[in-house]
C-alpha cells in the first residue's frame, strides 16, 4: 500500500497543479473585489439587499459561480454570482443601479492598476529568488490581467452584466422596465458566446490593448525602487 501511494504521489504532476492554482487564485480574487464592491455600493446608496444575503464579505465562496470561475480561468473570461440588489431601495431607481453596476468594473481597473504596481515593486528581489518566487511573481501579473479582463468583459451591453444595466439607465422607465424583465434570457445568450468563443478575439484584443497602456504602472514602481 505504501509502496502504491508513494507511485502515485510521484506521478503527480505538479506543475499542472500549481498551473491551475495559479489560475484559481487570481480569478478568486477579482471575482471576490468585484461583487464585494457591488453590494458595499449598494448599501451605501441605501439598499441592505446583499448584506442581508451575506454578500459583503471576502469569503469568495459565497461570490462563485463554478461555471464562471472555470471560463474565468480558461477563456480569461467569466462571472461571478450575481450580488442580490433591490433597486427600488435607491432614492433614484436607475441611477443608482447603474451606479452599482459600474462600481464592479471599475473596482476591477483598481485592483488591475494596484497589482501591476506591486509587480514593478517586487520584480527584481521575486525574479531573482527562485522558482517559488517567480511563480508568485507571475501570480500577480495574471490577477493584474485578469481583473483588467473582468472589467472590459462587464462592461459588455448584455444583461446581466453591468454594461447593460448603465446603458439601460439612459432609457425612459417604461422601456427600462420592459428590458429587465428579460434580463435572464441575456444570461443564455452570454453563456453562449463565451462557450463558442465567439467574442474571446474581440475581448482578447481589447484586454491586451488597455493592458499595454496601463503597463507603465509596473515600471513606474519599477523605477521608484530601483533608481
Amino acid at each position: 500500500m505504501l509502496i502504491t501511494m508513494q507511485s502515485i504521489w510521484n506521478g503527480l504532476d505538479w506543475s499542472a497543479l500549481l498551473s491551475v492554482v495559479m489560475g484559481v487564485i487570481p480569478a478568486l480574487i477579482c471575482i471576490t473585489l468585484h461583487e464585494l464592491s457591488h453590494g458595499a455600493v449598494a448599501y451605501m446608496l441605501g439598499d441592505d439587499t446583499a448584506k442581508r444575503a451575506g454578500r459583503l464579505t471576502l469569503n469568495p465562496i459565497r461570490h462563485i459561480d463554478w461555471f464562471g470561475l472555470v471560463m474565468m480561468v480558461i477563456c480569461h473570461f467569466g462571472w461571478a454570482k450575481p450580488v442580490p440588489v433591490n433597486m427600488y431601495n435607491f432614492k433614484n431607481p436607475k441611477r443608482g443601479m447603474a451606479v452599482t453596476a459600474l462600481a464592479g468594473p471599475v473596482s476591477n481597473i483598481i485592483i488591475a492598476v494596484v497589482f501591476l504596481f506591486v509587480y514593478g515593486l517586487v520584480y527584481r528581489p521575486l525574479y531573482t529568488g527562485g522558482a517559488a518566487a517567480r511563480a508568485v511573481l507571475e501570480m500577480i501579473l495574471t490577477t493584474a490581467y485578469l481583473s483588467l479582463a473582468l472589467a472590459i468583459f462587464n462592461f459588455i451591453p448584455i444583461s446581466p452584466l453591468d454594461g447593460s444595466k448603465v446603458l439601460f439607465s439612459f432609457l425612459s422607465d417604461s422601456a427600462y422596465e420592459k428590458l429587465m424583465r428579460y434580463e435572464r434570457y441575456g444570461m443564455i445568450v452570454l453563456i453562449i458566446l463565451v462557450a463558442t468563443g465567439a467574442t474571446s478575439g474581440v475581448l482578447s484584443t481589447v484586454t491586451g490593448w488597455v493592458y499595454d497602456r496601463l503597463f507603465f504602472v509596473a515600471q513606474f514602481a519599477y523605477d521608484l525602487v530601483n533608481p
